[in-house]
């Protein structure tokens, strides 16, 4: 009696550890089946509060205080990739209203997938008309309704919504450097300037950071020549080149006049 009982437990022990068997199999086959996005989908993400990585437009409604904001956020991995976009104002000021927009989304995992980008829309309602002043949304970047057509707001320059005036001016002088992409931290050496026209000598160090030290390469430096013509939108470059006289920009615009770059002597270094 006691040999048969053995059997019948060892019997259901087969029929118990078969049956688990079959059903691992199965589930791992249909998780094979469902494919890596589905797999990710279903696993454990974590998901994290981050910010657009451009916001590419601005518009007010009717009303004037509900504005819409256009910005890219993450997608791919056939899931969703993104919750609560949202848009909040930080800040109301007589002269700038900020905007903060945030999202949650696990695509700092790139197991989730969500490696791409799409369009999204965010909305907001001001606390009162946003008038002349300009809109700040999130790190820096700027619109105003000065100059834009309705109900779209002008997407503003690195400039700001309001650059000064082209001219012989030292704030003008920024911008022709930032027109011809200078180097961070560069030295306006020379201007040559007549309202219409501008030659510009600048310099950048290449050395180590010791300023006022005489120690060996601490004077290492390079140097650039740039050529500018007046636009309504600010200095807009036309030549460049170390060589002494006019040869270097005549090449490429012979109105440019004489008198501003016959005396330029060559750069050295």
């Amino acid at each position: 009696r006691t040999a048969a009982l053995a059997l019948r437990w060892c019997a259901a022990a087969v029929l118990l550890l078969g049956a688990c068997g079959t059903e691992t199999a199965t589930r791992t086959a249909a998780q094979a089946s469902q494919g890596p996005g589905t797999a990710a989908a279903t696993a454990s993400l974590g998901w994290g509060t981050m910010q657009p990585s451009g916001v590419t437009g601005a518009r007010l409604t009717d009303d004037g205080r509900t504005l819409v904001l256009d910005t890219r956020v993450p997608s791919g991995g056939g899931r969703a990739c993104v919750r609560d976009l949202e848009a909040k104002v930080t800040e109301s000021a007589p002269r700038t209203v900020r905007v903060q927009i945030t999202f949650s989304s696990p695509s700092m995992d790139r197991s989730s997938g969500c490696t791409e980008e799409s369009p999204a829309t965010t909305r907001v309602r001001l606390p009162e008309p946003l008038g002349r002043r300009t809109l700040v949304v999130d790190n820096g970047v700027q619109f105003t309704a000065d100059g834009a057509g309705p109900p779209a707001l002008r997407l503003c320059g690195e400039a700001g919504c309001h650059p000064p005036a082209t001219g012989c001016t030292a704030a003008s002088y920024e911008q022709a450097l930032r027109a011809a992409d200078a180097p961070r931290h560069t030295y306006r050496n020379a201007e040559h300037c007549d309202g219409r026209w501008l030659v510009l000598d600048f310099t950048w160090r290449t050395g180590p950071a010791c300023a006022g030290s005489s120690e060996p390469g601490c004077d290492a430096h390079l140097g650039d020549r740039w050529f500018f013509r007046a636009q309504e939108s600010g200095w807009q470059p036309v030549a460049h080149g170390r060589a002494g006289g006019c040869a270097a920009v005549h090449r490429v615009e012979p109105a440019f006049p004489a008198a501003l770059c016959a005396p330029l002597a060559p750069l050295s270094g």
